[in-house]
Parts: structure tokens; C-alpha cells; sequence
């Protein structure tokens, strides 16, 4: 990176897609929002905020591995090359599947997918997107004909009434939200409804709650398409000149959902809020329906889809500015990757596995061995390998070891599948410990290329490092391989720029007026050169002109992409949730995100702000459902499926619908014990997406009765500690443990003695305070006056609270005043408990702002933001703050 430069490049994180401005200062470099980007017009998260935190060489992998051993490139890509080449010879093209990231860069997928779909001649080439938004995929190509968000971020701020359904959009796209929320201060008339079985932080900014039963999305679409037609507030020349199937469509809504009434048995609503919600739809032409995985996770997310659709449809209210149905996709490439063809069941440019974009991809690749079916879908592709089916399975950029839905079963299948190879930027990680190849990728900061983001808009991705140690681009480990098993001429690339123009290319081939006309379209992008590919803005698809416009909207024309180019309504037969509750899980347990984590940790737990916010695995109860069961506030309770158990610190909220119990998807065996939310989730899928029911899974939970709880702190992480629950949490300059067990130990000092790294130097302090009598036991050890590491232990006594242990490990020089509060476990005189982080952009705790609202008598969340900057940056935090002015 110059020495002076700020390089915009994008974040790593949600489909939002924000621009980030990189600006070297010293060593570091300093992340800020792009203002001119225009997703996020200068705005981050608090994930994104930190992403120069993240920028480290801790837990790195270095170079290729071949059997556990170190290797070098050329060694291991023959072997790679060699093991693959001869197991399709064994055994043919369906044994060997890629398992792909919408953290890859377009570049990178687009060549795995070349690689398989038209050269070994399988399509078993699927993603994790297929976990988030494949029902959304098909919905699309069903009502539209093509995979197509007809919308642009812009219609947030023009629209009068905004529906966020299955979207915390609060915590899981903070920059939209914020976006949505400044546009309601402007236009205080603007409503927002919020569908969701759960309270979140969105509905800070909710005019209404719909608390629906978990899965009965449909049913409420379904009951709205009823009224809007009893109420005569349909499009007529729309629909008579525009959409085809509407007659069914409305037949089976007035069947399944005649009235209001019946709509708020069904979604277990009160009546009254059922009738507002239809009320503002009919009133208000310019209507957004943005959703996400509480709609697309589901065995029947795509009909989800498709019924939101058919009212937007109905009514007209697509393509034009400030309306449209708007699915906000998860990954930074969810969308890239369904542009090359990403997912088992599509070719690259949005084609089909029909015989004339079969043919088409074929000839415009000269493949001499294209797909000619749809591939497994992850799901099944991974059932495939336990199977034996797939012998050989290549993961990319991503962790299914942890994120799969009956995770233990994808573990198993890994662990018997003759050859493992995984490419992944960090070393240890739950998949990788199954790998027989480890290959060294680039991380987010080396990476260059492209992604595409929820509107459709592709931005540049570019290096601000240079590769760690012997990390490669995945492009690179492709086309490497691809070569060496006889493709060189195919795969004749040298950069991201190379690749790009040929994606544009195919999306441009024989697609015009006279041809089959088709919505991805980049032919104004086909002559790029490469310093026009360095220099490209952020556009929106599909790309015409060489002059590199974009297009903000699609279907504003009435104009789709089917063969009689109108839209489809679909006649829903909508289904409750495909697990049934029985006495022994007799509970719904919905499983998602949290503010400051992303998928499975492995780069934002790199942060050490990112982890105060929520530093262990926690299940969200309703008081209801707590009481009877004998469940405190953060007791460790057992949650329990069918296929696998977790434990976690029970969080009792009425923000949770009574039945109901959330817990995050993120920590995974390398930081956790049992703390997998994987293993958990039902792997029932979606039959027309194959996408997974994450968030409805039958569930039973218990107190997990603790014999003794402890935490450590230690400069030097510890290896995996042999107790039943421990938790690790990444701090600045240590590590945080908390630790308990379900039986009392032998030797309790003994044990503790342990896990410090207590050598035979005489010059190390050793601090201990023990009590029998209460089973408190603290130790601490100070070398060269400094603390290196600490335990406490309690058996019949709460303890203590610790973030103020948290300084101790910046400070060189201990006093005797640090010392007793080591020893005491009280923090020292006039030091306070900072309690947990709120604000993760600015590291402000809880304690500071109980302090600053009492001092100061702060009486709004932007005093609070005046005095302490908590709140000021990407907004996630400010439904917490209005907490403490209550």
C-alpha cells in the first residue's frame, strides 16, 4: 500500500456492500467509511469500523499442507490436481464437488464454476449462499424469470411505508437501517412495520410489531392479497397488461386467508394490528418490502417469497422509485456468486441447465465436457459425501464444519471422505482439523476483485497488504490446478481483471434484442483495459453502454424476463414449518446473528472490541417459558434438539415470543465447548431452493446444573481446557476463559495452578487467596510486574464481576493496589467495573455510561452521544443507550 494513499476498497461483511477507505498511518491503517460510495455514502458498522483490527497475522496459515505436513505450491498443486484427476477417472465427474463463500470475490467463483460445470463435466458446485438466500433465487425466477432485485437502496428513503419482515436489519445490515431511520427523522410520516416472531432492536424504529407465529409469513401475505382485492386497491391495467396468473393467485389467498380474522388465528396476531398493517398497505403507494432469512430460512421460503411478491404485483408497486419487494442478501458476494453460477442449479450469467444455455455456455467456453444437470445442493451434497457418493469435496472460504444445519453429520462425513482439501485464509478452523490439503488463500485485506451487493451494484475490491507468507488468490489455486489437469488453454488467467472481462463477455453473448434477451448484462463492461478495471466506480447491473452506466431499476416498464414477458403470480399453498413440536421438544428454536459477530468468528473475533458486546453463547427465553423450568438469568442451560445439544447463558427477555427460544450461529469447537448451534438445526430443506429451515427447529431446555464456574485471564491462550463448558473471548493483549463444570473437582487448586503458565523463574509473583469454606479460590501471576495471567473459582458464590481486569493487562508496572484487587477481587479504589461493551465503535461500557447519565444528568440517547461518542458512528447501539435513559 503507498506510503500515503487511502485506497477505497469494500467491506468484508453483509450484503450492504459499504465502501471503506483505507489510509495508511505508520504501521497501521486507518478504516473510515467511503463517503462517495453509494451504499453507504461514508457510513460503517461497528463491524466494518474495526476491520483494521482484523488486519493480523495471528492464526494465519502460512503455506500449503499435503497429509499434515508442510509442502511447497508446486508439490502440493500437483497433488491436488493428481488426487482429483484420478478420482473422476475412478469413479466420474459426480464424485468430486467445490463448496464455495460469499466471501469469495466474483473472479474466484466465476473460475471454480468453469472449472467444474464445463470442463470435469459436473455441476456439484454449491455455496453457503445456498443457507441464506436461495429461496429469495427462486422467487425471483418465478415471478420474474430471472434471478433479479428489481430495486435500488435509494427506495428506502422514497418510500412512505417500509416492511422489514425476517430482518433484525438493526444488528444484521446496521448501515440500512441507519439509512432507514434518517430518512424517517426527515419524513416523520414514513412508517415502518416490523414482522418478526422476536422484539429486536429494529423495532425501535417500528410504528408496528406484527409478533407473527414463527412461520406463518405466508398466511399474513396471503390474508393481505385477500383484502387488497376486497377493498377493489389493486393495479387492473397492470395486471391485465403485465402479470399473468393473478386469478389463481387471489383464488387460493381467498381461500387460505379470506379475512382478517383468519389471518391473525392463523399467525397468531390480535386482529386490530392485522387490520393496520393491511390498512397502511392499501393506503400507501410507494411500499418497500424488504426481507431476509426469517423469510428465506424456511422448508417453504421460496412460496414466502412469492407470496410477498404477488402483492407488489397485484398492485403494481414494482420498479418504480420508493417500492418494489427487496431482498437483503447476507454475504459481501451472495449476488456475485449467483452471477457466474454460483449455486448447483444455475450456469454462469444467470443461465439455466436448459439445453440452450447449456449449449450456449458451451460454446462460448469451447467446454468439452459441460454439465448437463443440476448439481447437489449443499445440503445434499454433503449427505452425498456421507454417502460415499463424493469422494473428493474442495471447500473455499468457508466453515460448513460449524454453519451446516445438523452440523455433527457433516462433520462425520468429512472426517470418512477420501480426500479433504480446504482453502482458507486461517489454519485452524472446525473444518479445516479435516482437510488431508490445506492451501493458503488470501485474506480480505490482500484480496482484489469484485463483489456485487444487494441492489445489484458491483464494486472493486482492492489489496491494501501484500499476501501473507505464502497466501495465494483462490482464482489463482483454481486456474493452477485447472492447468495442470489439461485446461491451460481454458484457464489462461493472470489477474482478477482477466477473469472479469471474460465474465462480462459471457454475460454479453448473444444477448440482445434479436437474440435471448437476458437481465445480467455487462457488455458496456467488455473492454475494460486493466487500468479502466483498477480505476471502475461502484455500478449497478445490468451494464449496457460502454460508457458505464448503470441501472438503477428494473421492471418499471412492465417489461420481464419470461418467455411471454410478463410476471407470474403464484397460486401459494402456504405450510407451516416442516418440524413438529412434540412433549419432548416442545419449544421453536430460531437461530441468526448478532450485532458485533459474523458467521462462525474466525475473523471478527480477531477484534477485540467485538467481542465485549456478546462474549458467550447465549439462548433468549421468555419469562413464561424460564419460570416453570427453573431458569435464571445467565444460568447455563441446556438447549436440545433431535440431532444434538448446546449450552449457553440463558438471557430471560419478553422480547422473545413466549414458545420460542433464539440462540446465535457463531462459536464453533475452536472457541467454544458445546457451543455449536450447528449440530442443533434441523436439516429439513426448502423442495424447490434447498435451502435449510434454520429458523424453526423443535427444542427442549433445561437448567445445566454447575458444580463450580471460573474465569481465566492470560496473555498465552490456552489449549482446549479439559472441563464440560468453557468459552474463549479475545481481549486486547489476553484471553478470557470463562470455564464450568457439572461435577466438583478433586484437587480444585491444584487444577487452577495449572492453566498458569507458572515456570521455575524465581523472579515470578505468585498471588493466592483461597477460602474452603466458600470454594473461592483466586490466583494471580506478575511477571517482571506485570500481570501474565489470573484465575478465579467459585463453587457456591457468584463471581465477581471482571471487565475492570481487563486494564490490568496494559499496565507494566502492578502496584500493591492492583495487587489486593487481584487478590480481593474487587477492582481498586477509585477504578469502576466497566461492565460490557455497548458502543463497539467507540469501546464505551455500560459502567462509563451509567456514570456520565447520573453525573451529567444526560436525559437523550445524543447527549449521550455528545459526552461519549457512544452511538455517534453506525447507530447499532442506540436502542441499547435509550435503555439507560429509561
Amino acid at each position: 500500500m503507498p506510503a500515503s494513499a487511502t485506497i477505497k476498497t469494500t467491506c468484508a461483511y453483509c450484503g450492504v456492500g459499504c465502501g471503506i477507505a483505507a489510509t495508511p498511518e505508520g504501521a497501521a491503517i486507518r478504516i473510515s467509511g467511503d463517503k462517495t460510495h453509494p451504499a453507504n455514502l461514508g457510513r460503517l458498522c461497528s463491524k466494518g469500523t474495526a476491520l483494521a483490527e482484523t488486519l493480523v497475522e495471528t492464526g494465519r496459515l502460512a503455506a500449503p499442507r499435503v497429509d499434515g505436513h508442510p509442502s511447497d505450491w508446486e508439490t502440493a498443486l500437483d497433488v491436488v490436481a493428481g488426487r482429483w484427476q484420478s478420482t473422476i477417472d475412478a469413479h466420474g465427474p459426480n464424485s468430486v464437488a467445490f463448496y464455495l463463500s460469499g466471501q469469495l470475490l466474483t473472479e474466484d467463483y466465476y473460475v471454480a464454476n468453469k472449472l467444474m460445470k464445463g470442463f470435469i463435466g459436473s455441476a456439484n458446485v454449491d455455496t453457503n449462499s445456498r443457507l441464506c438466500m436461495s429461496s429469495s433465487v427462486v422467487g425471483h425466477k418465478r415471478a420474474f424469470g430471472t434471478d433479479t432485485v428489481p430495486g435500488c437502496y435509494e427506495d428506502l428513503e422514497l418510500a412512505d411505508l417500509i416492511i422489514l419482515t425476517g430482518s433484525n436489519t438493526a444488528w444484521c445490515h446496521p448501515v440500512l437501517f441507519q439509512r432507514i431511520k434518517a430518512a424517517k427523522a426527515k419524513r416523520p410520516n414514513l412508517k415502518v412495520v416490523v414482522i418478526d416472531p422476536r422484539r429486536t432492536d429494529t423495532c425501535e424504529i417500528a410504528d408496528l410489531h406484527l409478533g407473527l407465529k414463527s412461520g406463518t409469513d405466508a398466511f399474513l401475505f396471503m390474508g393481505l392479497l385477500a383484502y387488497l382485492a376486497r377493498q377493489v386497491a389493486l393495479d387492473f391495467t397492470f395486471l391485465e397488461h403485465h402479470v399473468e396468473g393473478f386469478g389463481a393467485a387471489l383464488n387460493k389467498a381467498l381461500d387460505i386467508a379470506p379475512d382478517t380474522t383468519q389471518v391473525a388465528r392463523l399467525c397468531g396476531l390480535p386482529e386490530e394490528s392485522v387490520a393496520q398493517f393491511f390498512d397502511w398497505f392499501r393506503r400507501t403507494p410507494n411500499v418497500v418490502t424488504a426481507y431476509s432469512q426469517g423469510i428465506n430460512q424456511s422448508s417453504s421460503g421460496s412460496d414466502k417469497v412469492n407470496a410477498i411478491i404477488n402483492c407488489h404485483l397485484a398492485t403494481g408497486r414494482i420498479g418504480k422509485p420508493g417500492m418494489g419487494p427487496f431482498s437483503l442478501t447476507g454475504q459481501p458476494n451472495a449476488m456475485g456468486g449467483r452471477e457466474v453460477g454460483g449455486l448447483a442449479n444455475q450456469l454462469a450469467a444467470h443461465l439455466d441447465f436448459d439445453p440452450a444455455d447449456i449449449d450456449l455456455v458451451g460454446r462460448f467456453w469451447s467446454a468439452p465436457q459441460m454439465a448437463t444437470e443440476p448439481g447437489l445442493k449443499a445440503v445434499d451434497l454433503f449427505d452425498a459425501v456421507d454417502r460415499g457418493q463424493i469422494k473428493a469435496i474442495w471447500i473455499i472460504g468457508t466453515n460448513p464444519v460449524v454453519s451446516m444445519p445438523e452440523a455433527d453429520r457433516v462433520a462425520a462425513a468429512l472426517k470418512k471422505c477420501p480426500l479433504v482439501i480446504v482453502s482458507d485464509c486461517i489454519e485452524n478452523t472446525d473444518t479445516t482439523a479435516y482437510a488431508h490439503i490445506l492451501l493458503p488463500a488470501q485474506g480480505w485485506g490482500e484480496k482484489d476483485g469484485t463483489v456485487t451487493n444487494s441492489e445489484r451494484r458491483i464494486s472493486r475490491q482492492r489489496a491494501l497488504l501484500p499476501s501473507y507468507a505464502e497466501a495465494k488468490p483462490d482464482w489463482w489455486i483454481v486456474t493452477q490446478v485447472a492447468q495442470r489437469m489439461g485446461f491451460r488453454d481454458a484457464f489462461p488467467f493472470e489477474s482478477a481483471h482477466s477473469i472479469f472481462i471474460e465474465h462480462a463477455a459471457l454475460s454479453a453473448f448473444e444477448n440482445t434484442p434479436d437474440g435471448r434477451l437476458r437481465d445480467f448484462n455487462l457488455a458496456g463492461l467488455t473492454q475494460l483495459t486493466e487500468d479502466a478495471y483498477n480505476q471502475l466506480e461502484p455500478v449497478q447491473w445490468p451494464v449496457y453502454a460502454a460508457d458505464g452506466m448503470g441501472t438503477d431499476r428494473l421492471f418499471g416498464d412492465g417489461q420481464f424476463f419470461t418467455p411471454s414477458r410478463k410476471a407470474q403470480m403464484l397460486a401459494i399453498d402456504p405450510a407451516l414449518p416442516a418440524g413438529e413440536l412434540s412433549p419432548e421438544y416442545p419449544l421453536v428454536l430460531n437461530t441468526g446473528r448478532i450485532r458485533d459477530q459474523w458467521h462462525t468468528m474466525t475473523r471478527t473475533s480477531l477484534a477485540p472490541r467485538l467481542n465485549q458486546h456478546i462474549d458467550e453463547p447465549f439462548c433468549q427465553i421468555h419469562p413464561a417459558d424460564a419460570l416453570p423450568r427453573g431458569i435464571k438469568e445467565r444460568d447455563l442451560v441446556e438447549v436440545s434438539t433431535a440431532t444434538g445439544t448446546l449450552l449457553a447463558r440463558a438471557r430471560i427477555s419478553d422480547e422473545q415470543r413466549p414458545g420460542n427460544l433464539f440462540a446465535p450461529m457463531h462459536w464453533g469447537n475452536t472457541n467454544s465447548a458445546q457451543g455449536r448451534i450447528g449440530p442443533l438445526v434441523n436439516a429439513i430443506t426448502d423442495p424447490h431452493s434447498g435451502q435449510p429451515e434454520s429458523k424453526h427447529t423443535p427444542a427442549s431446555v433445561r437448567p445445566w446444573a454447575t458444580a463450580w464456574n471460573a474465569f481465566v485471564f492470560t496473555r498465552a491462550p490456552l489449549t482446549a481446557p479439559d472441563c464440560d463448558y468453557w468459552v474463549k473471548v479475545g481481549g486486547d493483549g489476553y484471553a478470557r476463559y470463562e470455564l464450568a463444570g457439572a461435577n466438583p473437582l478433586e484437587t480444585p487448586v491444584e487444577w487452577l495452578r495449572s492453566l498458569l503458565p507458572i515456570s521455575d523463574d524465581s523472579e515470578d509473583e505468585c498471588l493466592e487467596y483461597h477460602d474452603e469454606n466458600t470454594g473461592q479460590h483466586r490466583l494471580a501471576l506478575i511477571q517482571s510486574e506485570r500481570l501474565v495471567a489470573c484465575v478465579f473459582f467459585a463453587t457456591r458464590k457468584a463471581l465477581p464481576e471482571h471487565t475492570w481486569i481487563n486494564k490490568l493487562f496494559n499496565q507494566d508496572n502492578l502496584s500493591s493496589a492492583d495487587r489486593m484487587a487481584l487478590l480481593s477481587g474487587m477492582p481498586p479504589k477509585g477504578a469502576s467495573a466497566g461492565g460490557k461493551t455497548v458502543c463497539a465503535c467507540f469501546n464505551v461500557g455500560e459502567e462509563a455510561i451509567r456514570q456520565a447519565v447520573k453525573a451529567q444528568k444526560l436525559t437523550s440517547v445524543e447527549a449521550i452521544g455528545a459526552c461519549l461518542q457512544a452511538g455517534t458512528n453506525c447507530g447499532s447501539c442506540l436502542p441499547e443507550l435509550k435503555k439507560f435513559i429509561s
